[in-house]
């Protein structure tokens, strides 16, 4: 009788022989890709934006972090993200904002985000009179507010708490707490956009000739007012030197996601204590009312 053999067994697979081979054109690919989706919508839909001064103070504090919509004027050059296009007037779908927008806008020397208010659309006539705008010849009301208390945390502006500038309304509070109370208005444009405004202090700002906004520009001022390089100042100044044309126009503010009160350091605990809670989700968009109602209250 012959020996008869079994079936035959499989050989044992070496070691490393049969683990997949890492495709890396495939994973670059797939990691430029996502970039140029991350791009696309930074460029095309919307962006995160941080407060870095006090110029749109009380409505913006410093550490405020934003979502920015790019579409609500069209694209131009400075949608693109991080400025990668050259300056130009073209615009692609283009919308004028309404009165009370905030905006973001670069100033004509250099690729910076400033963050400011549309008070003045194309056509219309705009000067200041000791504070106050005047617009197609009619003051903007502006109603005494009672003083806001704003926190003295440690908001720094280039070095310095932003805050030191109210110096004068420091006040401690009967629980130990430190605040400015400083001097607030409502301004509330034709619309009916009101808003608040601080302005304390008689300066050189507070006067402005009347000029013209041209077609395809528009007037931008902070509402911080003594505190605020806009189309007030002058380019020289650091200011955005007069109307700003809307294809500098980079979106609108519309909401903020979370703020940070500047007390936050590497440590990750250092952050939950220095949320501001109660700023996060806040809407951007000015509270809209009667302007008969405003202009009642006009000072």
């Amino acid at each position: 009788m012959s020996d008869s053999e079994g079936p035959a067994e499989p050989d044992a697979p070496r070691a490393g022989k049969d683990k997949k081979k890492i495709n890396w054109l495939a994973e670059i690919r797939g990691l430029a890709l996502m970039l140029l989706g991350v791009l696309a919508f930074h460029t095309l839909v919307a962006k995160p934006f941080y407060i870095p001064s006090a110029s749109m103070m009380p409505n913006l504090m410093v550490g405020d972090r934003l979502i920015v919509s790019k579409y609500p004027y069209g694209w131009s050059w400075v949608s693109a993200s991080f400025h990668l296009l050259p300056r130009s007037d073209w615009r692609i779908a283009p919308r004028d904002p309404e009165y009370g927008d905030i905006v973001i806008a670069v100033p004509p020397d250099r690729a910076e985000d400033y963050i400011k208010r549309v008070v003045a659309l194309p056509g219309d006539r705009i000067a200041l009179v000791d504070g106050q705008i005047i617009l197609n010849g009619e003051a903007v009301p502006q109603e005494v507010e009672p003083r806001l208390r704003i926190p003295a945390d440690q908001q720094i502006c280039d070095g310095r708490p932003c805050l030191d500038v109210f110096w004068q309304y420091r006040t401690r509070l009967s629980d130990g707490s430190t605040v400015y109370e400083v001097p607030t208005y409502r301004e509330t444009l034709p619309n009916g956009a009101s808003y608040l405004i601080i302005d304390h202090q008689d300066q050189w700002l507070d006067n402005f000739d009347e000029i013209v906004i041209p077609e395809g520009h528009v007037f931008l001022m902070g509402d911080n007012r003594d505190h605020s390089a806009d189309s007030r100042a002058p380019v020289e100044g650091r200011g955005l030197g007069g109307p700003v044309p809307i294809s500098n126009v980079g979106g609108r503010a519309e909401i903020i996601t979370f703020s940070l009160d500047g007390s936050a350091g590497w440590n990750p605990l250092s952050w939950l204590r220095a949320l501001r809670t109660e700023r996060a989700w806040t809407t951007l968009r000015p509270e809209l009312r009667d302007t008969e109602e405003g202009a009642n209250g006009q000072t």
